[in-house]
């Protein structure tokens, strides 16, 4: 029997002036097209040795945003299986803004891009429970950190 994989997945909870940035995934993408989510990505073979998840996902959020983000902070992991069948561990980080303006750089993979307040992502009506989930918890690592 061959040893259980995973997909490994990142995602980023970007904060500025109690904002989180946000994406519409585009229609699309394999996994929860037009949910709103924080931007991420899978993790791919790397030649980075150390901090490939921190790596890994301030490149997934420029290549999606164009924002730049600096200190990251680790919210949480969970476990989720793909439509597909495939089982994924996701790992979610809050990252302090840094430099960029938002846009959406890859129209096959984000629809729109938002800053939003915790009140207008859980009001936001493509706010799957996962979403939610993500910025509950990095909004208890943000009380915690005082960021």
């Amino acid at each position: 029997m061959p040893p259980p994989s995973f997909v490994v997945n990142t995602q980023g909870l970007v904060l500025r002036d109690n904002r989180y940035l946000m994406i519409v995934r585009g229609e699309h993408e394999d996994q929860a097209p037009g949910a709103l989510a924080p931007p991420g990505g899978k993790v791919e073979q790397s030649a980075e040795s150390g901090g490939v998840l921190e790596e890994i996902l301030r490149r997934e959020i420029l290549e999606e945003t164009g924002v730049t983000v600096g200190r990251m902070a680790y919210v949480r992991s969970s476990q989720f299986t793909l439509e597909t069948g495939e089982s994924v561990v996701d790992i979610a980080f809050l990252c302090q803004f840094k430099s960029g303006e938002a846009h959406v750089a890859d129209p096959d993979e984000v629809a729109e891009v938002l800053w939003l307040t915790v009140e207008e992502i859980d009001a936001h009506n493509r706010t799957p429970p996962w979403t939610r989930a993500a910025v509950t918890a990095a909004e208890a690592t943000r009380k915690t950190l005082a960021w």
